[in-house]
C-alpha cells in the first residue's frame, strides 16, 4: 500500500499524524533534507510527500528532481505561520506545463 508523508514543524505535523499519516518534524532544512532524501531514494512506497513552505527554499533542488515525475508527489503546505504562495505557484506551474496555459488565473 502506497503511503503519505508530511515533513514540517513540530506543530504542523502533529495534526497529520493525528489522520495516520507519516509524520517528520523538522524545524531545521539540514534535517527535512535528510528525511526528503531518505523518503525518495530509499523508499518506493511513498506515493505523496506533503513538505511545509517554510522549509522548501532549502530543498528546491531535491523538490525539483521530482517535479516532472507521477511518484512520488511533492506538494507544499501553508505552516503555522499561514500560506506564502509557494504552493499555489507550484500547483498553477504544473497545471501550465500540463495544458499548456493558465487556466487557475492570478
Amino acid at each position: 500500500m502506497l503511503k503519505i508523508a508530511v515533513i514540517g514543524g513540530r506543530e504542523t505535523v502533529g495534526c497529520f499524524k493525528a489522520l495516520g499519516l507519516e509524520a517528520y518534524a523538522a524545524d531545521r532544512s539540514e534535517d527535512a533534507l535528510k528525511i526528503l532524501r531518505k523518503l525518495t531514494r530509499e523508499r518506493d512506497d511513498v506515493a505523496i510527500i506533503y513538505v511545509e513552505e517554510t522549509l522548501a527554499p532549502a530543498l528546491k533542488h531535491e523538490i525539483d528532481r521530482f517535479k516532472d515525475s507521477p511518484t512520488p508527489a511533492i506538494i507544499l503546505i501553508p505552516g503555522r505561520e499561514g500560506s506564502q504562495g509557494m504552493g499555489l505557484n507550484a500547483l498553477r506551474s504544473a497545471v501550465e506545463r500540463a495544458v499548456g496555459t493558465n487556466i487557475l488565473g492570478d
